[in-house]
């Protein structure tokens, strides 16, 4: 699927075509916190599946780092992407592919 090159375009994309039983994997927080509203499963990169009740924390953090870096506080970024990462989103996504299918 193309989407327009606009900043929001595969978000928004996203937003209005995920439905219950889809599994969308995106480390934006902003994104999982509305789909996971909607039933959807959510999973970052790294295999962690965001819960709804945890959205309200995760998007306070999202909200104090940003005024960090508008501030000119910086963080390192995240840590490099190892194969343990790898292999624990494998675990996670198999693991949602089954629940979904319910099994």
């Amino acid at each position: 699927m193309y989407v327009d090159a606009d900043k929001e375009a595969a978000d928004l994309y996203i937003m209005n075509h995920a439905i219950k039983k889809d599994i969308v994997i995106t480390q934006d927080t902003g994104l999982a916190s509305i789909l996971v509203n909607r039933g959807v499963t959510v999973l970052s990169p790294r295999g962690k599946e965001f819960k709804e009740e945890d959205m309200d924390q995760i998007l306070h953090f999202r909200f104090l780092s940003a005024k960090e870096r508008r501030s000119g506080t910086y963080s390192k970024g995240p840590k490099p992407f190892t194969e343990e990462d790898k292999q624990h989103f494998t675990k996670i996504f198999k693991k949602s592919l089954s629940n979904i299918a319910g099994f």
